[in-house]
């Protein structure tokens, strides 16, 4: 059978694990105004945990120093991200936090480079981002506290494939069920007042196992049966358009309209994201 052909299925799982994301945060930003964006992290980050448990039977898992050492780094990560994520996205178009969200994992990426190349990305992630920061006329200026948060959310990103990486290494499947058990513990403070005060009417139970669905179990399914069967460069190189998507997402489902500036600034960072992906693959590849 052709590559193209046996590619195919996990291709397809990537991009709707890419869509699945998206639509996950356009839905969560629904819940904002009934239990917050704290709120919404916590019963996201409970619920995935929850529906992963049941799948991996992370009650097998033993407590004890090697668990603890995996789950923590990777959870309290994995929920400072996702919180403050929400938090951008309660302020700021979806795409834009994307994007701007994009710079932590791409700059984990350079920093682990020292090919003459690879500065060009980073000028073009830098120019990417100058067009997506409020330095620019009221009327097409982001929120600051926003993009000061999607970019904290980016940081803890970058620890999050740093965290995740030893994290699997030491707990297998079941690291991300428990690193979203973390996760959640942290978030507990936060979200636990909007929680607190809210209805829970049917519909908003629905929507919250939605959210959970969507942004977390099944894009984690979905990924994980993809990055099984492509190379990491390709896997790398599809995923830099989820801020695209997002923005895409933000406009059908949110009414998000960015100006032609913002557009441009996605797309410069995507350029660099898929650049250094691309060029990192390569040179992996010389070496081998």
């Amino acid at each position: 059978m052709p590559p193209t052909t046996t590619a195919l299925p996990s291709l397809l799982a990537v991009m709707l694990a890419m869509l699945s994301i998206t639509l996950g945060a356009s839905l969560a930003k629904s819940l904002f105004p009934l239990i917050g964006a704290a709120g919404t992290t916590l019963f996201r980050l409970g619920c995935a945990a929850l529906l992963l448990s049941l799948v991996l039977r992370v009650w097998r898992a033993p407590l004890d120093r090697r668990t603890l050492l995996g789950a923590i780094p990777y959870g309290l990560s994995l929920g400072a991200m996702n919180l403050l994520f929400y938090l951008a996205i309660e302020r700021i178009p979806l795409g834009v936090a994307l994007a701007i969200e994009f710079i932590g994992p791409l700059t984990v990426a350079l920093l682990s480079s020292r090919h003459r190349e690879d500065f060009i990305w980073l000028a073009l992630a830098i120019v990417g981002l100058l067009l997506l920061l409020p330095l620019r006329a009221a009327e097409q200026a982001i929120d600051p506290l926003g993009a000061a948060l999607a970019l904290g959310a980016g940081v803890f990103w970058g620890l999050y494939m740093l965290t995740g990486k030893r994290a699997g290494a030491l707990l297998g499947a079941q690291a991300p069920a428990l690193g979203m058990w973390v996760g959640t513990l942290l978030v507990l403070p936060f979200g636990l007042s909007g929680a607190s005060e809210a209805s829970f009417t049917l519909p908003l139970v629905l929507t919250i196992v939605g959210v959970g669905l969507l942004s977390s179990a099944i894009p984690y399914s979905l990924e994980m049966f993809a990055l099984r069967r492509l190379p990491l460069k390709s896997y790398g190189i599809l995923t830099s358009g989820e801020p695209a998507m997002g923005a895409l997402m933000g406009l059908l489902l949110l009414g998000e309209q960015l100006p032609p500036s913002q557009w441009l600034g996605i797309a410069a960072i995507i350029t660099a994201s898929m650049g250094t992906t691309w060029h990192g693959g390569r040179r992996r590849a010389d070496l081998a």
